[in-house]
């Protein structure tokens, strides 16, 4: 049954409201004021509000304002006096979904809570789906290294900071990214990714810049570059390392000017984006090489997180383990198969240069050709470890 809070301070109107609505399935609240409806708005769940305008203590946009920074995706239908109207109309731009002018006519009202309510609905199974989504990137164990991590990406996420990401291949630092954008304000925007190490020199501007038709040989039309689509969003540099000296010096321009031009134009195009990046490379090593900019690099520095090897957290491979098992079995429509506490011993022993790539395809090896439950034996002969 939907439940309405309605926050009405005329008696009368409440109880008239409240009477029709329950008539029509609805279960309903009542608050006489903003301060006791924001108190129910806390306390309570809701799928819709029915909100007056003019009322004592605390008025109907007030309390709208203050919702939406505690339940921000809480439909609201605001009521309204005729000379209310230029602030019902100013309550639709601050998120409200609706007005209705007093008297109500009830069939308006009733088709303005009906559609509200839809759209709490839909907004809160794209929440749910999102979340689903974002257990893809999960990042899995409880080592103190990577609690570490997890502790940094939860301080760093919600500033729009650039953090440089540094670990060996196979650790996880595409994770790391995707966990600072998902709980970053920018979450609802593009999250684009660049692979820098394996886009051509020759190619790598045009990626991240763009470029106009015409201004290269196979330039047949204009293309946005990563930086105009991921606008509002992040974008994610991976092996940035591995970027030309030429392009690391428009990335520089980028971030210290917050605009770019595509290649072939000299038009100037602002851009928003925060900047997450990641390697393998000692980049400290690489500018005594000449090959990356001491410049860029304390731009891109920000924030430092160094995601440690498997070697240095074997204690979460039990974890992992399991998490992997789960994740073959219903990728392959497999039986789930338990490992034995010797073979996840025998997995602990084991260095790990692959990290936790490597000891995923491993898993999923022994799935496939260990027994209905993996043993020492089973990772012995399978893992291709020694």
């Amino acid at each position: 049954m939907p439940k309405i809070l309605i926050i009405e301070d005329e008696e009368v109107i409440q109880r008239v409201l409240k009477k029709i609505l329950e008539s029509e399935g609805y279960e309903i609240d009542s608050a006489y004021n903003g301060v006791e409806g924001i108190k129910k708005i806390k306390e309570n769940d809701y799928d819709v509000v029915l909100c007056d305008i003019k009322m004592p203590k605390k008025d109907g946009i007030e309390v709208l304002e203050e919702s939406k920074k505690i339940k921000p995706d809480l439909p609201f239908v605001m009521i309204s006096g005729h000379g209310d109207l230029p602030t019902a109309v100013e309550s639709m731009r601050k998120g409200a979904y609706d007005y209705i002018q007093k008297p109500p006519d009830l069939n308006r009202l009733l088709t303005s809570l009906r559609n509200a309510q839809k759209l709490g609905t839909l907004v809160k199974e794209n929440i749910r789906l999102k979340k689903k989504i974002s257990k893809k990137y999960e990042m899995i164990g409880e080592s103190k290294a990577i609690q570490k991590v997890k502790e940094i990406i939860e301080k760093v996420a919600p500033t729009d900071s650039r953090v440089l990401i540094m670990g060996d291949n196979g650790t996880g630092k595409e994770l790391v990214a995707h966990w600072i954008h998902q709980k970053s304000k920018r979450a609802n925007k593009p999250f684009v990714e660049v692979n820098c190490a394996a886009i051509p020199s020759e190619l790598i501007e045009s990626e991240l810049f763009g470029h106009v038709k015409g201004s290269f040989t196979g330039a047949y039309k204009d293309k946005k570059g990563k930086f105009e689509l991921a606008d509002g969003g992040t974008l994610f540099l991976d092996e940035i390392g591995d970027m030309s000296l030429s392009a690391q010096s428009k990335v520089l321009r980028a971030l210290q000017e917050n605009k770019i031009s595509r290649v072939g134009s000299d038009k100037d195009i602002k851009v928003d984006v925060r900047i997450i990046a990641a390697t393998n490379k000692d980049l400290k090593e690489e500018i005594k090489k000449g090959n990356f900019r001491e410049d860029l690099y304390h731009r891109l520095a920000v924030i430092v997180i160094k995601v440690p090897s498997l070697d240095e957290r074997k204690e979460d491979i039990p974890l992992l383990v399991t998490h992997f098992a789960k994740k073959v079995a219903e990728e392959q429509n497999m039986k789930p198969k338990a490992f034995t506490e010797k073979a996840i011993k025998k997995l602990q022993s084991y260095s790990w240069s692959g990290n936790i790539r490597e000891l995923r395809n491993v898993v999923e090896r022994l799935m496939i050709l260990g027994g209905d439950e993996i043993t020492e034996e089973d990772v012995e002969n399978f893992s291709g470890k020694s």
